[in-house]
This record gives structure tokens, sequence and C-alpha cells, in this order.
């Protein structure tokens, strides 16, 4: 019974995701939710009790692995290593939950409404953490005397526009949908210009 309660969870979460993603959360019906999950309606109030908890649960399936993305992230690490591994995590964000990376990025643009304030203080600690950081290994002069705060934003924009613009990237390179080489080039291209950009002036 389990497995059946967690795997029609697991396909509403995910319909949940796109119709989110789509139309955002107050055009969003349960019922469309509930047809795209091949689930009856009245599964997804059993699950989820309502509309708003379950977009709740869409930003919490999303928040998990954005906080463990910066894993890597100390003062002793080598800044190569870090970042790189940062920036392939978030790659694959973008490549595993596009939906609910979308869903996130519309949340945060509209001022988290529906984000709680644990929520908000968990990722403005993660952020600053990941932040100085960068400014000990700045300080210690392991890398160029950038702004640490533009450097995240940065790295944040390169790797969620893999996400957000899937369509504008699909239509430019004349794919229906990137592959794993995409994605591996994605990352690569990015990592070479960040670490080069890091790069200690001489």
């Amino acid at each position: 019974m389990s497995s059946i309660r967690e795997r029609n969870k697991e396909l509403i979460l995910r319909a949940a995701s796109e119709e989110f993603a789509d139309k955002g959360f107050a055009a969003s019906k349960t019922s469309d939710i509930a047809a795209k999950a091949g689930v009856p309606k009245p599964n997804v109030y059993y699950y989820f009790k309502s509309k708003e908890n379950l977009y709740r649960e869409v930003l919490e399936s999303i928040i998990e692995p954005i906080m463990q993305a910066s894993t890597p992230f100390n003062r002793e690490g080598a800044p190569a290593e870090v970042l790189s591994g940062y920036i392939r995590s978030k790659i694959r964000i973008s490549r595993d939950l596009p939906f609910a990376s979308k869903v996130f990025a519309s949340e945060i643009m509209h001022g988290a409404p529906h984000l709680t304030p644990g929520q908000v203080a968990q990722l403005n600690d993660q952020a600053r953490h990941n932040i100085e950081c960068i400014q000990a290994w700045i300080d210690d002069g392991l890398i160029a005397p950038l702004d640490p705060h533009h450097l995240m934003f940065s790295i944040w924009a390169a790797t969620q526009t893999y996400a957000d613009f899937d369509w504008q990237i699909s239509t430019v390179t004349g794919k229906p949908k990137l592959d794993d080489a995409d994605y591996e080039a994605a990352a690569q291209t990015i990592i070479r210009m960040v670490l080069k950009g890091c790069e200690p002036d001489r």
C-alpha cells in the first residue's frame, strides 16, 4: 500500500510541477493536475489537502536539491573543484527538475509569497555561506578579486536558464529536447568561463 501511495504522490507532484510551471498557481486547476497525473481528483486532496499545500510541496521538492548543491562549499576546499561541482549540480537540477525549477523561479520573481520564513532563511543562509567562502578565497589570493555576490548571481543565471528558457534553447539549437551531451557541454562551458574569470591576477 505504501508503494502505491508514494507512486501516486509522485505522479501528482510531477503533474503539478508541469501545471504550475505552465499556468502559475492561480490559474492551475486541481482537476487538470489529477487528469495529467492519471488519478481521480479526490486523490489530490487526499494526499495534499489543498492546492496551496500541493504547490508548497512542489517548492519543497526543488529546495532540497538546491540546498544539496551547495554541499561542496567550504573555505578549505579548492575553488576550482567547489565551483565546478556546484555548477554541475545546478545544471543537473535544471535537467532533472525543469518544471519545479520554473515554479521556484516564478515564486522568487513574485517575492516568494508561498515560501515559509524558515525556507527563506534557509536559502539566504546558504547563499551567505557560499558567498563567505568565495570572499575567503579572494582574501587568500586563490581567485581574482571579483564581487562574490555577482559571481553567485551569474552562476545562478547561467545554470537556471536551461530550465527557464528551454523553449528558446530548443528553438535556437533546432532540437526538440536537449540530451545528456548538451547538458554536459553546457556544464563544461559555464565551468570554463567561471574558472577562467576567477583566475588570480598575475
